[in-house]
């Protein structure tokens, strides 16, 4: 065997040991568009656009919160609640007077505080960011009131509880300069903030702002964050609003102290507004918008999608499992900033809006499966 011979078999033997992060098994692609005995319509208003729900599970494991605004993230806050695991949903309930105000798509977060104390917190973001509070379920709601003298977009999009403390919690959320102080102080290129906000005291108040990560480049905003099987790690997957990169994800070691650089997700989760969950058998779920930079193109681009893998994956930059169309997005990719809960029977119940009706307006749609599902399916196809 020659010398050059002998370097390339070299190189061969290192690619099979070491294979190129990202290059893993091809994800299976599933389609669930048809699946009409899984969906449940939330809200529809003939001429009214419904958009952008965020959910929320109570402890009793059936009891579903959804709030969503009547606009394109400004609009009054509309509110329902389903007692039966998102199998059906109840009529509009009674909010508020200072709901009707809300500038932006409002967020649902289960909070705790050191006494154990429970109570439910929704944000309504831009300047200045909005807080209400139930102490009792969601059964009634304070007003929407300030909580500091700064704002952002989708605040807070991502809120998890920490391990420094009984009552800590960390926000995440993003701004372009225009609503993060009262004045309006946005750049040309335009410059995209990561901040984080804490609380101490079980999501009461919250701290001033910190940038995480900024750049006029990858515009990465709208954090998904997801916490490691052994607790250790947390994890962010973002949208890359400037479309020039793959949708970007970093890595906390030390409670959100410090981050990681960003870098690439796999293809396959290329999108806006992940939401992600643990399945009973340790997968993940992840719901979101299909969305792929500029050069890059998808079957569903545009359309509410879904991801199941393996927390690994995300380290790995893995493909993961399923790559799936939850529902047909019939225009451009006005769609899919979605809440996903898990059921204690491994249930999976996603819900979002979107324009599912070619020609009317968007409305709110629910979807109910479990990870079998999804794997009889793709049984089915191999057969």
């Amino acid at each position: 065997m020659n010398r050059l011979n002998f370097v390339y078999l070299l190189i061969f033997l290192f690619a099979i040991v070491h294979p190129c992060r990202g290059q893993d098994s091809p994800i299976r692609q599933l389609d669930l568009d048809d699946w009409q005995q899984h969906q449940v319509v939330v809200d529809r208003e003939a001429g009214q656009y419904l958009g952008h729900p965020t959910t929320c599970l109570l402890d009793d494991g059936k009891t579903i919160l959804c709030v969503y605004p009547k606009g394109h993230g400004r609009g009054g806050i509309v509110y329902k609640r389903s007692t039966d695991g998102g199998r059906s949903w109840s009529e509009r309930l009674k909010t508020p007077d200072s709901w009707a105000t809300s500038q932006e798509v409002p967020t649902l977060h289960r909070v705790t505080d050191a006494g154990g104390k429970k109570r439910i917190i929704m944000f309504s973001g831009l300047y200045p960011t909005r807080m209400a509070v139930s102490t009792d379920e969601g059964l009634t709601w304070g007003e929407l009131e300030p909580v500091g003298n700064w704002g952002g977009i989708v605040v807070m999009g991502s809120v998890v509880e920490l391990k420094t403390g009984p009552g800590h919690y960390l926000g995440l959320f993003h701004d372009d300069g225009r609503f993060i102080a009262a004045q309006n102080n946005r750049q040309q290129p335009v410059r995209f903030t990561l901040y984080k906000t804490l609380s101490t005291d079980g999501g009461l108040s919250w701290s001033t702002p910190v940038a995480i990560d900024a750049s006029t480049r990858k515009h990465i905003c709208e954090p998904g964050t997801i916490r490691s099987p052994d607790g250790k790690q947390l994890a962010v997957l973002l949208r890359e609003n400037s479309r020039r990169e793959n949708s970007q994800i970093i890595f906390s070691e030390d409670e959100g102290r410090t981050w990681s650089k960003p870098r690439d997700l796999p293809d396959s989760l290329n999108g806006d507004r992940h939401t992600a969950q643990y399945t009973p058998d340790g997968r993940l779920f992840i719901s979101y918008r299909c969305r792929w930079p500029q050069g890059k193109s998808s079957d569903y681009e545009g359309d509410w999608v879904g991801w199941v893998g393996t927390y690994q994956d995300l380290v790995d930059g893995a493909s993961g499992e399923y790559f799936i169309r939850i529902k047909d997005n019939m225009k451009g990719a006005d769609c899919a900033y979605p809440g996903v809960e898990i059921l204690p029977d491994g249930s999976l119940v996603t819900t979002t809006y979107g324009h599912w009706t070619e020609g009317e307006s968007p409305y709110i749609l629910s979807v109910r499966f479990r990870l079998e599902d999804l794997d009889q399916a793709a049984a089915q196809e191999k057969e």
